[in-house]
């Protein structure tokens, strides 16, 4: 099955820290997974009541391959904002009073915003999951799910996701994982495959490159979860 997806605005943003926040120029496979389960109505995390939501590791598995069709006009643009950062304990409480009861502790940061996203997706499932996703995403799911499929950001929506025929299937810049030793290739970014929640430091990131191709080439699809999950 594929999916073509569109939002006006994206932003798919690694792990990272300071004031200039980077996107990828496409969700990251774990991204992808989870947008997935939610248009299947089908829950990814463990108890909610709990200090980190962990995920659970009965979650339905499948091979997905993300692309960006020939043609996209997805563009990088960059957002200048005031971050409002609540620190801990008294730090920065001597600049309270310069503010005059206004918020104290800003800082400038720029972001990264992915302008007219289009992706295609290929997955490969069972087909009682295609069948829940094709389900949901024409809200015949008699099921509640939890929140939105948003584009990386939670305000950004996309605003069209719908299932495509293989004869749909365009020529794209299909991603898929680099092996070591590797000549290097433009166009390389660094994509999540999985995420540990528990410990971050075994979330799994590899380095991935694009290759046009009429169809996902083999070495572009990915096994999700992963089996040493």
């Amino acid at each position: 099955m594929f999916l073509l997806l569109k939002a006006p605005f994206a932003s798919f943003r690694p792990f990272q820290s300071g004031s200039y926040r980077s996107t990828t120029p496409v969700p990251s496979p774990s991204t992808v997974y989870g947008i997935l389960l939610n248009l299947a109505g089908i829950e990814q995390r463990t108890a909610t009541d709990q200090p980190i939501t962990l995920i659970r590791d009965d979650l339905p598995k499948m091979e997905i391959a993300i692309g960006i069709p020939n043609g996209s006009q997805s563009e990088t643009s960059v957002l200048s904002q005031q971050l409002h950062n609540y620190p801990v304990g008294a730090s920065g409480k001597e600049l309270a009073k310069k503010t005059y009861g206004n918020k104290y502790w800003i800082a400038p940061v720029r972001r990264e915003v992915l302008v007219e996203l289009c992706i295609i997706v290929g997955v490969k499932a069972d087909q009682e999951l295609c069948d829940r996703i094709i389900k949901g995403l024409n809200g015949e799911l008699d099921e509640s799910r939890y929140g939105l499929p948003f584009a990386g950001d939670n305000n950004f929506l996309f605003d069209e996701i719908k299932v495509i025929s293989n004869k749909e299937i365009p020529f794209a810049k299909w991603y898929y994982p680099l092996e070591n030793n590797t000549r290097p290739s433009r166009g390389i970014c660094r994509l999540t495959t999985w995420i540990d929640r528990a410990d971050n430091t075994k979330t799994n990131i590899q380095v991935f490159a694009p290759v046009f191709c009429n169809s996902p080439p083999e070495n572009a699809w990915l096994n999700l979860p992963p089996s040493n999950t």
